[in-house]
């Protein structure tokens, strides 16, 4: 297996959430709806700002890769809802659907050999596809973590978890 393989199966991994982090859909399954926007103590966000973060910002770095038209949005107001901004239900799917789908973009895009993780992505900094997945990979593990914690702290992980 050539090098590159293996790097490429080795970003599919970090994407996917495999190995030493807590997968998204399982830091997700079954989540009450009666929590979605209760703020856990001492913390000034809600669960689904979290989540709707981390899916704006995997979009953020997917358009990044895709569009030479790429505009950064504002740091830090339009990476994160409004403080007082709330979900319904259907929302919050939304939201966890939204980071799937974006998710399976940026796998599909690694997946497919004749994408150069390597080589300089056009009017960029000198950055990557490689770069880029890296930093969504570690962006997504530690707030996937984060929101694991909340679930724990909050109490709203299901009684029959195995852990």
């Amino acid at each position: 297996m050539a090098a590159t393989d293996i790097l490429r199966e080795e970003l599919l991994v970090l994407i996917d959430g495999r190995g030493a982090h807590l997968p998204f859909d399982a830091a997700v399954a079954d989540f009450p709806d009666d929590a979605i926007n209760r703020l856990p103590p001492h913390v000034p966000y809600t669960p689904w700002h979290l989540l709707e973060h981390l899916r704006i910002t995997q979009r953020d770095i997917l358009d990044y890769i895709r569009s030479r038209a790429y505009l950064p949005p504002s740091w830090p107001e339009d990476y994160w809802p409004a403080r007082d901004a709330t979900a319904t239900p259907e929302q919050f799917a939304l939201t966890v659907e939204g980071f799937k789908a974006d998710r399976t973009a940026l796998r599909e895009l690694v997946a497919d050999a004749t994408t150069d993780l390597l080589s300089t992505i056009p009017n960029t900094p000198g950055h990557s596809i490689l770069r880029q997945v890296r930093l969504v990979g570690d962006h997504n593990a530690y707030h996937i973590g984060e929101f694991a914690i909340l679930r724990q702290v909050m109490g709203t992980w299901p009684p029959d978890r195995k852990e």
